[in-house]
């Protein structure tokens, strides 16, 4: 899962050098932070938050089909 961010990730920003995922696990639940340069940001979240919310749904759905939780995070 985590390639699968990396890669969506990479092909929006400019910065890629920027570009930090982490990986946090428990037993279920898995929670990736996701870091940008700031002025990546903007393009990252998109308008309203409609592209990170969709990021996050491909995520979800991946996670599903391996009977995980999977959370999303944007950090500054």
């Amino acid at each position: 899962m985590k390639e699968i961010i990396e890669t969506i990730i990479l092909n929006l920003v400019d910065n890629k050098d920027a570009v930090q995922i982490t990986e946090k696990q428990d037993e279920k639940y898995i929670v990736f932070e996701v870091k940008v340069a700031n002025e990546d940001m903007g393009r990252v979240i998109g308008r309203q938050g409609r592209l990170a919310k969709s990021i996050r749904t491909v995520i979800k759905s991946i996670a599903g089909k391996e009977h995980k939780k999977v959370s999303v995070e944007f950090v500054d």
